[in-house]
């Protein structure tokens, strides 16, 4: 079984639409795990177009009515999906952290470890929050980013830093802003099969 994995899509928050390379990325997929901050209801009936989707709130999604954190079965193995978030008094400093060191000490530490106690059953384990894709195998769990479509560049940053927004998006952004590697918009895919789980990230 393919399934496609989706995360942070933000749109039509900060995404009018889409790219259509999602589509193309997704296409013959069985069903669709979205990792939270879709951006609107619209994206996930977008989304449904193309295969059924299941979905976590993230914390750019308030007036979603989703859980965060969702578990169902796929092909036999136990899965579990969310954002991938942490508490604002944790990610906040980290997050200013990160900016004064011009990303040297960046994203928050142990959160594969972290992510595993959630859903500690979990064969696999879908995320996101990040924007940056990453496969990696705790013990048996595959712990699986797929990245985001939606990707801060310079002049993304500097349009929301003209929105005035507060104090935690604004400290991200001001790196953002001057990172030397952008990071490119992606997608996931899970394939199950009798040998297991394997991962992979396609670029859209």
């Amino acid at each position: 079984m393919r399934v496609g994995v989706i995360a942070d899509t933000h749109c039509p928050e900060f995404l009018e639409e889409l790219p259509e390379g999602v589509f193309a990325a997704l296409e013959g997929v069985e069903l669709i795990l979205h990792a939270g901050d879709v951006g609107g209801q619209e994206t996930l009936d977008r989304l449904a177009r193309i295969a059924p989707v299941e979905a976590v709130k993230g914390d750019h999604d308030p007036g979603l009515d989703l859980p965060r954190l969702r578990r169902l079965e796929v092909a036999g193995r136990r899965v579990a999906i969310l954002h991938g978030n942490r508490s604002r008094l944790y990610e906040e400093p980290l997050t200013f952290l990160g900016t004064v060191t011009l990303g040297r000490l960046w994203l928050a530490p142990r959160l594969t470890e972290w992510l595993v106690r959630q859903a500690p059953d979990a064969d696999v384990i879908v995320y996101g929050h990040t924007h940056a894709a990453k496969i990696r195998r705790l013990g048996g769990t595959l712990v699986f980013n797929p990245g985001a479509v939606y990707q801060v560049d310079r002049a993304a940053a500097e349009a929301r830093l003209r929105r005035r927004p507060g104090w935690f998006e604004w400290t991200w952004l001001q790196f953002m802003r001057r990172r030397r590697r952008l990071l490119r918009p992606t997608v996931g895919i899970l394939d199950f099969g009798p040998a297991g789980v394997e991962a992979r990230v396609v670029s859209i």
